[in-house]
């Protein structure tokens, strides 16, 4: 039991020192974007972003720390696989938006994580139910941000 703890540590420090080199690489874009860059309705006040990625990248981390734990199988090691991709893709995805501003291709690129998203959330379901659940705010939570990133395109060409 004392090794799982370990793992889940692991995992879960993986999936927000990812989020939290992101954040740091993005610092200085999410300045400018919040000090010039005109907002869409419902969008959230700045100090809402670190709190929520930090519960999700707590919740991908025991996720694919659950699936890591299961027993090896081709589904497990897609699943992982796919972990890695869409995370790579979330670490960009603030680089192209925030540092780039470059909301169009942010937008295709998060769709692209999007399904990602979808597509790891059905591998693990096949290795381990609990870390394909903990995944949904996730996806719900790239959903609302593809509402965002099309409203600040849209209100920013």
């Amino acid at each position: 039991m004392k090794q799982n703890w370990k793992t889940y540590g692991l995992w879960i420090l993986l999936a927000e020192a990812v989020g939290g080199l992101s954040g740091f690489l993005t610092r200085e874009g999410t300045k400018i974007y919040n000090a010039t860059i005109e907002q869409p309705p419902l969008s959230p006040p700045a100090i809402v972003f670190p709190i929520v990625w930090g519960i999700l990248f707590a919740l991908m981390g025991v996720g694919a720390a659950r699936v890591y734990l299961a027993p090896p199988s081709a589904i497990r090691t897609r699943g992982l696989r796919l972990f890695f991709v869409q995370l790579a893709f979330n670490f960009f995805w603030s680089i192209l938006f925030f540092n780039l501003q470059n909301f169009g291709f942010a937008l295709v690129w998060l769709l692209a994580l999007w399904v990602l998203i979808l597509w790891m959330i059905l591998a693990f379901y096949r290795v381990d139910k609990w870390a394909a659940l903990l995944q949904i705010p996730y996806l719900l939570w790239v959903s609302f941000a593809a509402y965002l990133n099309y409203g600040v395109w849209m209100l920013n060409r």
